[in-house]
């Protein structure tokens, strides 16, 4: 036999057909599902596939094949033959050498891997090289394998996609439905149950208020159809903040019913209920959250998924009108608790994205009744209000050690008082919570720390130990912000009169009274001159919170300065002043630090890092300020923190497999993600491929792109730090000047 007859012949490659291809930048279920279906040329080539597997051509042995630069036919976009089990298991055991089924810098593989190529008919190899093609390569196989796929052609493309576009397609496409939940019978015996029962008979358990007849009857059926999951059905009692019921609530803790709708059943033609959407945080962070929810909607609207925001706002109305506030989460250990009021501003995005419908106005009416109620028997009744300031404080109720941390959270603040009083760690714990041992000192700590809580910003050395204390400058930029929409809003879309309910009267109010814009307008008034007394520094140039109790400003350098101008109640002189002076003190190499080091202060083994100090930054504050700077026309200075801080996202998504965690480290430009404070880094235990993010970071990532222009998107999708960009902007701009 000759030489020539006994080489191999290649395979014939597939010939092409007039079938339209599919988006190779399509979302997974699509590019793995319908494309890789049958009728499409994709499924010739996926009958193709099998046939090679079957021959052997998938095989994972190590020796490299012929290097070339392209394949012969080269005139069609390049795609792999994949063989997805196979592949995987090579390219983890080439690249994953810490074995946590990711692909990142870290890790110490040749960083390359020869695939073959589906224009050659599977006979010759491409290298696809580098962490960031090679982590896309994990990612997609493992989408494969969701979608049942055993081989599969996958487009280059799809590997070499611009980083930025390819987390903003994961964010719309992926993470915002991964994050997406609703409460109801599908799914109780999941969400119900509780991984903080620390109870002896840990059980689902769902508490539903009185003014909700409907769901207690529907639960109670789900309960009887399905015994098997024990879920326990309870009325919530009406004054259901009580501090003493809270507490007790705590031998049974629950989930808080939130809003339902009614539905026909496809199945029976009756009708029923189902719950309504919401967007979690992500990680371990799974209930209807207050202002995580308001920062999610800025991301999704970008992404035209207003339904979800709609939906979430009619949860907050029905958590006002049930059980008095926007709850913390739907828990009942949070029942004494709210967080940063957003309602409004998040109603009135909604509200002008749904105009045309014709329920919309019912919307924004029940949406600011229900803002109106929080706002008098919330945040403008005491505890929370200061008497003497008039300024508003969080200060929630609660009575004894906060159910919903880890058992041992408290251990070393508890343990010298059960020694003092000659008992046992447990027993003391007992005694304290219903009251057998006093210990005002103790009281209050766990004052503080609920209102730390209830600020959203826990933990912080700029509210430990004091944060009840305090009128913030966050929450009172939050009010006045309320009290400007509320004005506005009844002006404008309710002829300058208003009509309350009973459903949304706080105590001694009468139903039916009458809420006229003037009102609001004095009261706006009235807290942007408090503020300015209580908490402007002139000499700083910079807000500072101010402390009800010893009656002085604080001076903890914080990145809530700028909720001002997020709210419209900053002069233009202030907004100028914070722009020169507090910028230079919180601007970091990723955007904006929660405060900054000196206020902080030393830390060490004794005084550890908390989460929102110097050096992390969080969504939220990079966002508020970005719309804050916006509003006062300062352009420059918003794009520039939002390159920075969308910079710092995409360079850790690339370099770590696709990473988005809850907060960073903006002072550190490799890694930023990784974060040593209490609690860690929620999102950042990825396996295979990133399936939800963080939702306020995924929204602080889509709303931050929309400021950055053109040239800006193309700097972020070579990865290029900001500081570079500006150099090489500002060098293009004076060759150009010279040539003019």
């Amino acid at each position: 036999m000759s030489s020539q007859e006994s080489k191999p012949k290649p395979p014939k490659a597939p010939q092409r057909t007039t079938t339209i291809e599919h988006d190779p930048f399509s979302a997974p279920s699509v590019y793995y599902g319908d494309s890789h279906g049958k009728n499409t040329r994709s499924r010739t080539l996926s009958t193709f596939l099998d046939a090679g597997a079957r021959s052997g051509i998938f095989s994972s042995h190590t020796q490299q094949g012929r290097r070339t630069s392209h394949d012969e036919q080269s005139f069609q976009p390049r795609k792999f033959m994949i063989d997805v089990e196979s592949t995987m298991k090579t390219l983890l055991s080439r690249e994953d050498t810490d074995e946590n089924i990711q692909i990142t810098v870290d890790d110490k593989g040749p960083k390359f891997l020869p695939v073959r190529t589906a224009a050659s008919g599977g006979y010759r190899r491409h290298d696809i090289r580098g962490t960031y093609a090679l982590s896309s390569l994990l990612q997609e196989l493992t989408l494969a394998q969701d979608n049942g796929r055993k081989q599969i052609l996958l487009d280059e493309a799809r590997l070499q996609e611009n980083p930025v576009n390819r987390l903003e397609r994961f964010i719309r496409d992926s993470f915002w439905d991964n994050l997406t939940r609703r409460i109801d019978g599908s799914n109780i015996a999941k969400v119900a149950r509780d991984p903080k029962d620390w109870t002896d008979d840990p059980r689902p358990r769902v508490y539903v208020p009185k003014g909700a007849p409907e769901q207690y009857e529907y639960y109670n059926r789900i309960a009887q159809e399905h015994p098997d999951i024990r879920l326990d059905v309870q009325w919530l009692r009406e004054d259901c903040g009580d501090p003493e019921y809270v507490r007790d609530l705590n031998n049974a803790p629950g989930l808080l019913a939130v809003a339902m709708e009614e539905v026909i059943d496809p199945k029976t033609g009756k009708k029923d209920l189902r719950g309504m959407p919401f967007v979690v945080p992500g990680g371990r962070f799974n209930e209807l959250y207050g202002w995580d929810s308001y920062m999610e909607s800025l991301g999704l609207l970008i992404n035209d998924r207003v339904d979800l925001v709609k939906s979430m706002v009619i949860n907050f109305c029905f958590c006002i009108k049930h059980y008095g506030k926007i709850l913390n989460a739907n828990r009942t250990y949070y029942l004494g608790r709210s967080q940063p009021p957003f309602l409004t501003d998040m109603a009135l995005r909604v509200y002008d994205r749904i105009k045309d419908q014709p329920d919309s106005l019912e919307f924004l009416r029940n949406a600011i009744l229900a803002a109106i109620k929080e706002y008098y028997t919330v945040w403008m009744s005491e505890p929370r209000k200061d008497p003497i300031t008039k300024l508003s404080r969080y200060r929630p109720s609660g009575i004894g050690v906060p159910p919903e941390t880890e058992s041992t959270h408290f251990t070393h603040v508890l343990e010298p008082y059960a020694e003092k009083n000659n008992m046992t760690f447990e027993e003391f714990v007992d005694a304290y919570n219903n009251g057998r041992v006093k210990e005002p000192e103790l009281d209050e700590y766990f004052l503080h720390d609920r209102a730390v809580r209830e600020s959203g910003h826990d933990t912080s050395y700029r509210l430990e130990r004091v944060a009840a204390n305090l009128a913030t400058v966050d929450l009172n930029s939050l009010l006045l912000k309320y009290e400007i929409d509320i004005a506005r809003t009844i002006r404008k879309h309710f002829k300058d009169k208003l009509s309350i309910p009973a459903e949304f009267c706080g105590k001694g109010m009468v139903p039916g009274y009458i809420e006229t814009s003037s009102k609001w307008d004095r009261r706006a008034k009235a807290r942007q001159m408090l503020m300015d007394k209580y908490m402007w520094n002139e000499e700083q140039g910079m807000y500072f919170d101010y402390d009800t109790v010893k009656q002085e400003q604080t001076d903890y350098e914080s990145a809530t300065t700028f909720w001002p101008m997020w709210a419209g109640g900053a002069t233009p002189a202030q907004a100028a002043a914070l722009v020169t002076k507090a910028i230079p003190k919180l601007e970091e190499f990723g955007g904006l630090a929660s405060g900054t080091e000196k206020s902080r202060g030393e830390v060490g083994i004794h005084r550890p890092n908390r989460q929102w100090d110097y050096p992390f930054g969080w969504a939220p504050q990079q966002m508020l300020a970005w719309v804050g700077l916006q509003r006062y026309g300062y352009e420059g200075e918003a794009q520039r923190l939002a390159y920075k801080w969308c910079y710092m996202v995409i360079k850790a998504f690339v370099d770590f497999n696709g990473v988005v965690v809850e907060k960073y480290d903006v002072t550190r430009p490799h890694d930023p993600h990784k974060v040593e404070a209490e609690y860690g880094n929620q999102g950042g235990d990825i396996k295979g491929v990133p399936r939800e993010g963080f939702g306020w970071v995924n929204a602080s990532y889509i709303y931050g792109l929309q400021l950055l222009n053109a040239h800006m998107r193309r700097a972020l999708g070579t990865i290029t730090p900001y500081d570079t960009f500006a150099k090489a902007t500002e060098e293009a701009a004076e060759q150009e000047a010279l040539l003019l």
